[in-house]
């Protein structure tokens, strides 16, 4: 159902597509379909949801005492790797996501909590209190990088892949990254 629904969004637009015809193209009831989803929107953001918990599960798996611009990289690079590896279904999906103003509000609101969540596991492993400002100024670059990557990447089909771009964006974060307060 979630693949269909996705085709759907990504061939006529999100706005034009209704629930019925998400269902019926599924071969499901609007019944089966609000069982498993709570609207349209949440079809979509489904896709992002494992995406804040890969990124800290590798933040996490990092090596401790690799330098915090190494691992914020790796911790991004994993959801940007999926995309680019899968990008005939991903970036449909990535651009839908970005051009409609519904699901960019819900993108935003999973990244509030991804920046959150790297923030916190980026102060247990430098040993830092998670209200400092460098784990969650530090998050916060982190995922800026990851998401002007998703909007080139999106808007420029078939240029860069997205581990290129995000490896050139942390070239220049590095210096920034890498200067944690003492």
């Amino acid at each position: 159902m979630t693949e269909t629904a996705l085709q759907l969004f990504a061939h006529r637009g999100f706005e034009a597509v209704t629930v019925d015809e998400v269902a019926t193209a599924a071969g499901v009831s609007k019944r089966t379909f609000f069982r498993y989803f709570a609207s349209k929107e949440d079809v979509v953001v489904q896709f992002l949801a494992g995406m804040g918990a890969d990124m800290r599960a590798e933040l996490a798996a990092r090596p401790a005492g690799e330098r915090p611009s190494a691992a914020l990289l790796s911790a991004v690079s994993v959801p940007l790797a999926a995309c680019g590896d899968h990008a005939e279904r991903t970036l449909p999906v990535v651009r839908l996501i970005l051009r409609t103003p519904a699901l960019l509000a819900r993108f935003l609101e999973h990244e509030a909590g991804w920046r959150e969540e790297l923030a916190e596991e980026l102060a247990r492993r430098l040993g830092t209190d998670p209200a400092e400002l460098y784990p969650a100024l530090a998050a916060g670059m982190a995922l800026t990088a990851f998401e002007t990557v998703l909007c080139r990447w999106s808007e420029d089909a078939g240029g860069p892949d997205p581990l290129v771009l995000i490896a050139r964006a942390f070239e220049l974060l590095a210096p920034a990254l890498d200067s944690v307060p003492g």
